[in-house]
């Protein structure tokens, strides 16, 4: 029988955009979605590779099609069945257990189910006008996450939860417009009105470096901040350059001394630079340790700098009984960013930004006459994004199924299994810790004996010989690990106390199939690795 002839006309537009277009489609997307909603692990397990490396000139030589066809090219059945025979395989399995290497995971099997409700009630919260009672389902899950940042009284949620004129936080795509958020509020709140000036945002950098008689604004991170906070510089008209890194200490944390001496520096009388803000991490991206928070809380208070908080990662560690110390100083913040799709385990496109005082926001809002308008209250007046997904809905949904102990017990267990890991490497002589873990990020490398015993007893320029050799040797482990496609740990570059530049392994434990016997099989494969390399030397 001839293939019927697929053709673009007003009928089967109507077909396919109310329903599959025949009874086959609507069996192949039954068969797989069937597999996805109620067995999403086995899903991936039996149709999705772990982290096989799939030559890229291959993969790129198949997608080299940039024609959009008249008529319809493939039915529905046949786009799921390409999707699932020929993407699938040769994505990436972040749901294995045996994947420990990026921030990125298994995610609960019922997101799959709030996303797909999500997608089909397709609620922009822009305006009420396009969402109406999802936008005040939304100042309820922002409230419930900001008092878990702010722990402040119940009389102030309940003023300010539904205050038509307050914002406590804003959804975003991801953490960094999260922290482009908070630093364009620092930014404007610093080079506000005055003198006859309308403030930054209405006259620019130009005029607003004039009325406040400054030729420079910088923005002080840490040097393991996120790369995201260079990108907020160069957007913002301060340059990339005046995000000023302030060296760790040996535990990978910012050096309060070192960022006080800074703090004094540029703030001699008479100076020309303003600081917009200070940005403590909770949760570096590298090593997954937090910032001294109560301490630049301090220095912030002291010199009234806005405080911004990149709680991307270790945010939700706050909804942890036995860890949310860690993160002791935060409620101190003037704003906080949280990532949905890193710790609350969501799918991705999901960042937050928190801030401490709810009218801190006004200095971000924008009205237009077709929507936003002025005396709206719709949550488009302040937010760097316009339209946007109602992810508000699949967070305030995880939160009732899970609760704050589900979280904790999340939370906790990659904490508890990364301080393991940590003490297994200890056990290990192939290995040395580089960075013991503070959150569930710990990063080591392998150094053989050999090399030890040279150290030793080496001068300057033959670390720095020794150095390279150990780098090369963990990179080559990594890459042959990685295209093994059973297990995955990444790799990153730390400078260390002796100034060159160490590369080293980075594992990452949020999974919750993820337990040390798990891990000492990854180990147990990469010191196999090793002895494959070193027997042909490397």
């Amino acid at each position: 029988m001839s293939k019927t002839k697929l053709v673009a006309n007003w009928e089967t537009l109507q077909r396919i955009f109310i329903r599959p277009e025949d009874d086959t489609s609507q069996a192949a997307l039954l068969k797989y979605m069937e597999q996805i909603l109620f067995g999403l692990q086995d899903f991936l397990k039996e149709n999705v590779g772990i982290t096989e490396e799939a030559g890229l000139k291959e993969l790129s030589d198949r997608f080299r099609n940039f024609h959009i066809k008249a008529d319809p090219a493939r039915r529905l059945a046949e786009v799921i069945r390409g999707i699932i025979e020929d993407i699938a395989p040769r994505a990436v399995n972040v749901a294995s257990p045996y994947f420990i290497g990026h921030m990125t995971s298994a995610i609960p099997y019922f997101m799959v189910h709030l996303q797909t409700i999500m997608a089909a009630l397709n609620q922009n919260p822009v305006k009420l006008e396009t969402s109406k009672v999802v936008s005040i389902y939304e100042r309820q899950v922002l409230a419930k996450v900001h008092r878990m940042i702010f722990s402040k009284p119940d009389d102030f949620y309940e003023e300010y939860i539904q205050h038509p004129d307050s914002t406590l936080g804003n959804f975003v795509e991801d953490g960094t417009l999260a922290n482009l958020t908070g630093l364009w509020v620092a930014r404007n709140t610093a080079l506000n009105a005055c003198d006859g000036f309308d403030g930054v945002e209405q006259q620019g950098m130009a005029q607003a470096f004039k009325a406040h008689g400054i030729e420079r604004c910088v923005v002080l991170v840490s040097q393991l901040a996120h790369y995201s906070l260079r990108k907020a510089g160069g957007i913002l008209g301060i340059g990339n350059q005046n995000i000023l890194p302030i060296e760790v200490d040996s535990s990978s944390r910012m050096d309060n001394k070192k960022l006080l001496s800074a703090v004094k520096s540029i703030s001699l009388p008479g100076s020309k630079t303003k600081i917009l803000a200070i940005v403590g991490i909770a949760g570096t991206t590298e090593t997954g340790t937090v910032d001294d928070l109560p301490r630049i809380a301090d220095i912030c208070a002291e010199n009234r700098i806005h405080f911004h908080v990149d709680a991307a990662w270790g945010g939700p560690t706050l909804l942890s009984e036995k860890h949310r110390y860690l993160l002791r100083g935060v409620e101190r913040a003037d704003s906080v960013t949280i990532d949905g799709h890193k710790q609350f385990y969501m799918p991705m496109g999901c960042g937050m930004i928190y801030f401490k005082d709810p009218f801190l926001m006004d200095k971000v809002a924008y009205h237009a006459a077709y929507i936003n308008r002025p005396g709206s209250v719709d949550l488009g007046r302040k937010s760097l994004v316009g339209s946007r997904a109602a992810t508000s809905l699949i967070l305030g949904s995880a939160l009732d199924i899970m609760g704050s102990g589900g979280y904790a017990l999340l939370i906790d267990h990659g904490i508890e299994t990364a301080r393991a890991f940590a003490d297994e490497i200890g056990k290990r002589p192939l290995f040395e810790l580089v960075t013991a873990p503070q959150l569930n990020i710990l990063t080591y490398r392998i150094v053989p004996e050999s090399i030890r015993d040279k150290w030793e007893r080496a001068d300057t320029d033959e670390k720095k010989e020794l150095t390279s050799l150990l780098n090369r040797i963990n990179i080559r482990v990594q890459r042959l690990q990685r295209q093994s496609g059973k297990s995955f740990v990444s790799r990153t570059t730390l400078k260390r106390c002796w100034r060159e530049d160490i590369v080293v392994l980075r594992a990452v434990i949020m999974n919750p199939m993820t337990d040390m016997s798990i891990i000492n099989e990854i180990l147990d494969e990469q010191e196999e690795i090793y002895r494959q390399l070193a027997e042909h030397a490397i």
